[in-house]
């Protein structure tokens, strides 16, 4: 437990108060390695450029000391962050919320594709001193001047190598000539191809440079699964993985001191011989807590991350990650506190939905993949448990001495000549006391709705059933209120092993292409392409627009149809790629939108005020 000394604290880094105190509330003890090198050089001011991979942490990185340099009584934008997708944005500018809570008159605003402009343009008119999109959509506010960057004074690149790929470096660099000349930048990227290092060499201004490599072994004699969190309380499924897993010692791993307290006491409650262990109790207190477990005195630790580094208990079989970790390192180093010299042991992750990109970046970064786990029934709990009644009963018979107590009920069957199951039954509940032996008939009723919502959620996951495809044309159909408007069938490269609904078509082609969407035909989805039917006269540059436009993470490469023949055969023998789960492919094999004047109820751009189609020249 001693590697914690050597490591800097985020007090020791040059944080302003509301910022630290920010990260004291969200549970962060120690920061990372990007962050430990990345935060000094930001607060001077200086151009980074930083390699890190995806779940080290670095968004806090370059969140946490550009907020520190934020003026709240500005209202101009004076950071803007690029991102490579809309999910990334919206987390990265959540993380800024975060973080900037204790900042009065802080705001920040993630701008996207598929986002209707007027809601952009109501707060960007307010004020917001932070911005984080992605690169098409601020392009066309710096475009329409509804996104002014003349007191800009720091601007981030996150995952360039990602924007790389997807093919929006061009669109960045724009971005970027239209910035001060004064501005700051972070540029922070996985890998380092030669291309982002000469994007670097353009526009950064003598970078001083971080390199993370993170620790991404795990021991193989550690099964590694997590449980989706959903439906139940994280208390109660974990309840449930206490009472049905044979375990010998237990760390249980949460994000913040309080935390560690509140977990132990709960867990108590029910009957566990458990303790918490964080920063706040004394050196001597730590490590007599750490002995008792050590001989089995106590079966469970909940712990935050530092106070849990270098601990070495021999009979700890299992890790659970009740609060998942900011970072990857910090995963490795958690579940390495079981599974050690070379005993096996069992790590446990709880993943909430909007955790799952962090589920994937430890997959990535431990170069293993990580199995769901299916949480044990409310039915087989109440088996376990009559169980385990029944074999105490057969322990007791076979090794207590129960002579005196034979002659009590013999006596007591002769005095009041009860039925002698009866009276058995009667001692059985004596012996249970209050606590119910079995989950009350309202729980298993939950259960059950659960395991059915579990069965909606995962129907995709099954083999489709046989069904008629319908046929891919090529003729485009008339708009139903505007047939004199000549239309053209596309082709779009998602479909729905993408998960994507006609709204998705509807709404990205509506804001990328300034398309009302009544000019927006006939829409068919299979299952991996889309057709919809669009005004002929859409100039190059919006089909080029277009075509970089990405919907439900694909890009949609838009392209006129002009081989029916080529995507009916691609119907007939689709992807097998999985879809998304929860959504149901109708039956008669393509989802469709029909060409009226009506908006789509997928369609959430309501506020969009009416624009005819674009027309060259």
């Amino acid at each position: 437990m001693s590697d914690a000394d050597t490591q800097p604290t985020f007090d020791s880094l040059g944080l302003i108060a509301p910022v630290l105190k920010a990260v004291a509330d969200l549970g962060y003890e120690q920061p990372s390695a990007i962050q430990a090198q990345s935060i000094p050089y930001l607060l001077e001011g200086r151009d980074l450029l930083g390699q890190a991979q995806t779940g080290t942490g670095k968004t806090a990185a370059f969140a946490l000391p550009l907020l520190s340099r934020i003026d709240v009584t500005d209202k101009t934008t004076q950071l803007l962050v690029l991102a490579p997708t809309r999910e990334l944005a919206i987390q990265v500018s959540e993380a800024f919320q975060s973080y900037a809570r204790n900042l009065p008159d802080f705001h920040v605003l993630p701008i996207y594709g598929g986002m209707s402009y007027d809601t952009q343009l109501r707060q960007l008119k307010r004020g917001v001193q932070v911005v984080v999109g992605t690169p098409g959509r601020v392009m066309d506010h710096i475009r329409r001047k509804t996104l002014k960057l003349d007191g800009l004074k720091a601007l981030v690149l996150d995952e360039a190598d990602e924007m790389l790929r997807m093919g929006f470096i061009d669109d960045v660099e724009w971005i970027l000539e239209q910035t001060p000349s004064t501005r700051q930048i972070a540029l922070f990227s996985a890998t380092m191809p030669a291309v982002i290092r000469q994007v670097a060499n353009r526009h950064l201004n003598n970078p001083k440079e971080v390199k993370i490599v993170t620790k991404t072994s795990t021991a193989m004699t550690i099964t590694q699964k997590y449980w989706p969190v959903s439906g139940l309380h994280k208390l109660d499924a974990l309840t449930r993985i206490l009472e049905m897993n044979e375990h010998d010692g237990m760390i249980i791993f949460v994000r913040t001191k309080a935390a560690t307290v509140e977990l132990a006491e709960k867990l108590t409650a029910r009957g566990h011989a458990c303790e918490a262990l964080n920063g706040d109790i004394s050196q001597n207190l730590r490590e007599r807590t750490v002995d008792r477990i050590k001989k089995g005195q106590i079966d469970i630790l909940v712990a935050t991350d530092v106070v849990a580094r270098g601990l070495d208990v021999e009979r700890v079989s299992h890790v659970v990650n009740y609060d998942i970790p900011y970072d990857t390192e910090s995963y490795v180093h958690r579940i390495g506190r079981t599974g050690r010299a070379g005993r096996s042991g069992t790590a446990i992750l709880f993943v909430a939905h909007r955790e799952r990109r962090m589920l994937q970046a430890i997959e990535r970064a431990t170069r293993q993949p990580i199995e769901s786990m299916t949480l044990p029934t409310a039915s087989d709990i109440n088996a376990h448990r009559v169980n385990r009644f029944k074999q105490s009963i057969s322990d007791t018979m076979d090794n207590e001495d129960l002579d005196f107590f034979l002659e009590l009920v013999q006596s007591y069957q002769k005095e009041n000549e009860v039925d002698p199951l009866k009276m058995a039954a009667a001692l059985a509940h004596m012996a249970q006391g209050k606590t119910p032996l079995l989950l009350s008939e309202m729980e298993v009723r939950q259960e059950r709705r659960e395991r059915r919502d579990d069965r909606e959620n995962n129907r995709s996951d099954r083999a489709p059933r046989e069904r008629k495809v319908r046929p891919v044309t090529a003729e485009a159909m008339p708009l139903k209120d505007d047939p004199s408007t000549s239309m053209t069938r596309y082709v779009v490269q998602v479909g729905y092993n993408a998960g994507v609904k006609p709204g998705n078509i509807v709404g990205a082609i509506a804001n990328e292409a300034e398309i009302e969407s009544r000019y927006i035909g006939h829409i068919e989805i299979y299952e991996d392409f889309s057709t919809v039917d669009l005004p002929t006269n859409l100039n190059s540059d919006v089909l080029g627009k277009l075509s970089k436009t990405r919907i439900c993470g694909q890009r949609t490469d838009i392209a006129k149809l002009e081989n029916a023949d080529e995507l009916n055969k691609r119907a007939a023998s689709p992807s097998t790629r999985k879809r998304p789960s929860g959504d149901r492919r109708p039956s008669n094999g393509g989802e469709r939108r029909r060409s009226s004047g009506g908006r789509d109820r997928d369609n959430s751009r309501s506020e969009r005020r009416p624009r005819a189609p674009r027309k060259d020249g």
